[in-house]
């Protein structure tokens, strides 16, 4: 399974550590976002670290839409509490972290899941800077240059039919509202078999502590991101 190194099992428990959280971000979905360090001392584990092993434990089906309600930290053992369509991740002291609602057929080919899941969490993980630094430039402001903070707050997917061949991610729209110092960002996407369009999904994020654009300030976070890319191994931005 994709997954089995990167989180750890105990019945019906589950927890991750910061190395397995870590490697997962950088490994699999190419995200250096320094909150996923192992020494981060704002540490949280990936949200597509925990939407990808419920795919894993519950299948794919053809509506589904995901909602977050907090950061995991490190070591925490969690549990899914099911009721009807709904599956919500809690944990030992019932506090929730994700909500998973799924509806229609299901598609359990592993290898089909696995695909989609690679797919979408490296789409999701390259999401600075390549979609949001031209969306906060259009909008004249950028996340704090000392305190950036980019929160995953849902996702949704939906598949028009499923295939025997796996879906390719494609964006096809962005957009950035602004209100205050937050910026509410939407990314539409649709999901491929070939040329035909087979599914669409969307991604919500919060920006927080929204600051005036400046080009030499922007520049400098794109430098430092991809520095960090270069020195942790994976590919850097032009």
């Amino acid at each position: 399974m994709l997954l089995q190194p990167y989180v750890n099992v105990q019945g019906e428990e589950f927890s991750f550590s910061r190395a397995q959280a870590s490697q997962f971000a950088k490994q699999i979905a190419s995200d250096f976002n320094p909150i996923h360090d192992e020494d981060s001392k704002r540490f949280c584990v990936p949200g597509d670290l925990l939407f990808a092993f419920l795919l894993h434990k519950y299948g794919l089906s053809e509506r589904l839409s995901c909602t977050f309600n907090g950061m995991v930290g490190s070591d925490v053992l969690l549990h899914c509490s099911e009721e009807g369509n709904s599956v919500e991740v809690l944990d030992q002291n019932d506090k929730s972290y994700l909500m998973l609602e799924q509806s229609g057929s299901k598609q359990q080919n592993c290898q089909f899941i696995e695909a989609l899941v690679r797919d979408y969490v490296r789409f999701s993980g390259q999401n600075f800077p390549h979609i949001l630094q031209p969306l906060m430039e259009q909008h004249q402001v950028m996340i704090h240059p000392q305190r950036p903070l980019v929160i995953y707050q849902s996702m949704a997917l939906q598949f028009f039919r499923f295939s025997d061949n796996c879906p390719q991610l494609k964006l096809s729209d962005s957009s950035l509202e602004i209100d205050g110092k937050r910026g509410n960002v939407l990314l539409k996407f649709e999901l491929l078999d070939g040329s035909e369009v087979i599914g669409a999904g969307e991604k919500r994020m919060i920006l927080s502590n929204l600051v005036p654009y400046d080009a030499e300030q922007m520049q400098g976070l794109v430098d430092i991101y991809n520095e960090r890319k270069l020195r942790l191994g994976g590919d850097v931005t032009v």
